[in-house]
């Protein structure tokens, strides 16, 4: 499995606003993405601002987006 990429937390939320996530709120360093399925559900995913991310926790938000999104969309903005 190739290695992912180091990501800041702008470019992640950036890459999330593609798939319609938008930042509701934020408290100190950590934003809240959430988005409204059409059924009327909502997603939420939590990025921390950081410059530079580690790749264990792009790893885990990747997890968790791929949750609500193909992982197979996902990978290339990832890898």
């Amino acid at each position: 499995m190739p290695k992912l990429r180091r990501l800041s937390g702008d470019e992640v939320v950036r890459i999330l606003s593609r798939f319609g996530f938008r930042a509701r709120t934020q408290r100190g360093s950590h934003a809240k993405l959430v988005r409204t399925t059409p059924d009327g559900r909502k997603e939420t995913l939590t990025v921390p601002m950081h410059r530079e991310l580690d790749t264990g926790t792009c790893r885990a938000i990747l997890r968790q987006a791929s949750r609500y999104i193909p992982e197979a969309d996902l990978w290339p903005f990832f890898h």
